[in-house]
């Protein structure tokens, strides 16, 4: 059985490119009906962190990425010895100073570790040519005399990331190894203690990377975000799944909408570009867009009620009523490319007092219309049914009574309700304000002048 693996290291959260590693070993696996293993790498005991590890394993659950089985490399450690030795006993090793034992913080670290080894078992690199057939760039060619001699076992009794590398896959049966182009460099180091080991070497496909639009690494402004980020920015794990697909892959003709099952069925890592991929946050939040506008109206309150109490958390019970959210969702659903931009837009729906803008203020209710403002509340207090429909009937006969263009007074009402210049039809706030809140902000700029 094909089976490949997912192998985060806990020192950090998952980004990106790591999320598309896994998601990339997810799909090949789906499609050639294998297994996909999830094996953690935190033999590095100072840097791997429990809140990491929990931020991975959430990251990959929210993304839909169920893997088959799980192993700790950390549980490991008599293996790696193990396996050690049996290179210690072929004569392919000698013991020395690690180099990485050789600096004052390793040196402290080794005083801690009393009873274990104190020299590290050094694998002697012989030098040859290492061929390779890559599923994504071809064949690959390797000279080892390039190669120094690898550390297997450290003086603090830790395996290297090498080491432990080959002997979990060839114990856990991995037969296909997909990761980053990150790790070609660590492929003739990994084959050759494969072949003193007598192990079987894995098929293996490094991945492009993935660069920002400039065609620089990766940053935060250009998309190295963990996924536990982009989930509190309000993306939904299928859109980002879809966009993760994108990024090296293409299921054929214009489709740029793919469920993550439908691509299961077609994948094939074979089919992967050779060529780095450019992450595009603009395209990510069009992706995202379309899964909002098309995501079932109660799943998107089930989303935003947790989000709207942590940032309004003074807002009004009835304000997170979800027959009145159900219609204030409807007024942005096609409108915004994450849930958070519901939070930004539709702010002053949920707030006692809103911010307006200077400018906003200046360009529209600069001048005296107290007057205007006046009459439209008039109407509004004794308006039944209170309905859009009717309020803007009264809004239209009141600006035939004045004589005056509906922008004249469309726009300085928008300001005064909302604090903001653009939004959804101005009758439709209204509607969804309420008269209260419709009265206390009007009466404000009423008073003013």
């Amino acid at each position: 059985m094909m089976r490949v693996r997912f192998a985060p290291s806990p020192t950090g959260n998952l980004h990106i490119g790591g999320a598309r590693t896994a998601l990339f070993n997810w799909l090949y696996a789906r499609a050639k009906n294998g297994q996909f293993t999830l094996r953690i790498e935190d033999t590095d005991r100072r840097r791997s962190k429990k809140e990491y590890l929990d931020e991975i394993l959430e990251s990959l659950t929210w993304l839909g990425f169920k893997w088959d089985e799980i192993y700790f490399q950390s549980q490991r450690q008599d293996t790696y010895k193990e396996y050690a030795q049996r290179l210690v006993n072929k004569g392919k090793t000698y013991y020395a100073p690690s180099p990485e034992e050789e600096t004052q913080e390793a040196e402290s670290r080794k005083q801690e570790t009393e009873g274990e080894n104190q020299e590290a078992i050094i694998f002697k690199v012989q030098p040859q040519k290492i061929k390779i057939h890559d599923l994504i760039h071809g064949e690959i060619e390797f000279d080892t005399g390039l190669i120094k001699d690898q550390v297997l076992i450290k003086s603090d009794g830790t395996p290297t990331y090498n080491f432990a590398c080959v002997v979990d896959d060839a114990i856990m049966g991995i037969t296909h190894v997909i990761r980053g182009d990150d790790h070609i460099s660590n492929t003739p180091k990994q084959v050759l203690l494969y072949q003193a080991l007598g192990l079987p070497v894995p098929v293996f496909a490094h991945l492009p990377l993935i660069l920002g639009k400039a065609g620089g690494r990766l940053s935060k402004r250009t998309g190295a975000t963990a996924i536990s980020e982009f989930r509190q920015l309000g993306f939904l794990p299928e859109a980002l799944v879809n966009y993760l697909v994108l990024l090296g892959w293409s299921p054929g003709g214009d489709c740029e909408i793919i469920d993550i099952q439908e691509a299961a069925k077609i994948f094939d890592i074979k089919n992967v570009n050779k060529t780095a991929a450019i992450f595009d946050l603009d395209k990510l939040n069009w992706i995202n867009n379309q899964y909002i506008k098309n995501s079932p109206v109660e799943r998107l309150i089930n989303l935003l009620v947790p989000m709207l109490k942590q940032r309004f958390p003074q807002a009004e019970a009835s304000c997170l009523d979800r027959q009145r959210l159900e219609g204030l969702i409807k007024l942005y659903q096609g409108r915004i490319n994450t849930l958070v931009d519901f939070l930004d837009w539709a702010d002053f729906f949920f707030l006692g007092e809103i911010n307006i803008d200077p400018s906003a203020v200046e360009k529209y209710l600069s001048r005296d219309l107290s007057k205007e403002l006046s009459l439209f509340l008039e109407r509004v207090e004794r308006l039944e049914p209170f309905e859009v429909a009717t309020i803007e009937t009264e809004f239209r006969e009141l600006i035939a009574e004045l004589g005056i263009r509906s922008k004249e007074l469309i726009h300085p009402l928008r300001v005064a309700l909302t604090g903001k210049t653009i939004g959804p039809g101005l009758f439709d706030v209204i509607y969804h304000l309420g008269k209260k809140k419709t009265r206390q902000r009007l009466s404000e700029w009423i008073k003013k002048k």
